[in-house]
């Protein structure tokens, strides 16, 4: 029957796994195997190769056929050389011992290639870790700096509106501290002129109401004692010139030198006494009061005095001749 190396399918949907094993050709890929000789992941890089090159030779050696895959891996862990070099010793091109340092020398420089491959390949994973790293991280800071001016912007405007509430605030509190201090003025004015204007207007109707007070009562005072002083001079007056009319006509005789002794004496008196009181009441009223309403006072009041006077010295003289005559018939 014929062997083939080859690769079985493990591991799950997107990530195999093989197992390197010696099949019949005829059986299923996934199927019955003879020997398990090695593991290959491919999922790593590099990759994971696990192979058992002494029995892998001894399947070659027997005459098993690798399928491709399995001659690369075969290939890459040394298992074809080493096949290759006992074919040598078996045709008699060389002993075993130099094919085994040929071997060794060969799969020190394989191995040192290999880690020279893994090293590179792991500088370009870390440099493309990097590159990421630093795309990620000049990503971020776009980011943080796109986030940061949105902050900024934002905290300008809400220090703008800050800033706008605060100086209307300001400006209404200036505006209603200078309204109330120009309401207080004003205020102020207008009571201070209002008093002032009350005060005026008080003390001149005081001293209007005081003036024409004291104006009527002079008035009054002047009146009174002008009459007074009528009615003391009228009455004297009249004495006088009674008892002088009396006497004059009791040493006349006749009549006609009685009526003209009469009317002479009460003509002279009356008007001498008139003058007098009307001098005197007009000095006084002038000293104590207005001088116009003296002299008005007192010439009507000597005026009524003289005719009062007069009627009553017409009266008495001829009363007491009318007596006197019936005496003497």
């Amino acid at each position: 029957m014929a062997v083939k190396i080859r690769l079985q399918r493990h591991g799950k949907k997107g990530k195999p796994f093989y197992h390197i094993v010696a099949a019949d050709a005829r059986a299923k890929r996934d199927g019955r195997y003879i020997e398990k000789i090695g593991t290959y992941n491919p999922n790593t890089n590099p990759a994971i190769i696990d192979l058992q090159i002494d029995r892998a030779v001894n399947w070659l050696q027997n005459g098993a056929v690798p399928t491709d895959t399995a001659r690369a891996i075969l290939s890459y862990k040394g298992a074809m050389y080493k096949n290759h070099l006992l074919n040598g010793v078996r045709k008699g091109a060389f002993d075993e011992k130099e094919a085994e340092k040929k071997f060794e020398v060969w799969l020190a420089e394989k191995t040192a290639k290999i880690s020279k491959n893994a090293d590179s390949i792991a500088k370009g994973i870390q440099s493309k870790k990097d590159e990421q790293l630093a795309t990620e991280k000049a990503q971020n800071e776009a980011k943080a700096k796109e986030i940061s001016d949105k902050n900024s912007a934002l905290a300008e405007e809400a220090a703008e509106e800050v800033t706008e509430e605060a100086t209307e605030e300001t400006t209404e509190e200036v505006t209603e501290e200078a309204t109330e201090e120009v309401t207080e003025e004003a205020t102020e004015e207008a009571t201070e002129e209002a008093t002032e204007e009350a005060t005026e207007e008080a003390t001149e109707e005081t001293t209007e109401e005081t003036t024409e007070e004291t104006t009527e009562e002079a008035t009054e005072e002047a009146t009174e004692s002008t009459e007074e002083a009528v009615e003391e001079v009228t009455e004297e007056a009249a004495e006088e010139t009674a008892e002088e009319a009396t006497e004059e006509a009791a040493e006349e005789v006749t009549e006609e030198a009685a009526e003209e002794a009469t009317e002479e004496v009460t003509e002279e008196t009356a008007e001498e006494a008139a003058e007098e009181t009307a001098e005197e009441a007009a000095e006084e009223v002038t000293e104590e009061t207005a001088e116009e309403a003296a002299e008005e006072t007192a010439e009507e009041a000597t005026e009524e005095a003289t005719e009062e006077a007069a009627e009553e010295t017409t009266e008495k003289p001829s009363e007491e001749d009318d007596s006197k005559a019936e005496g003497k018939e």
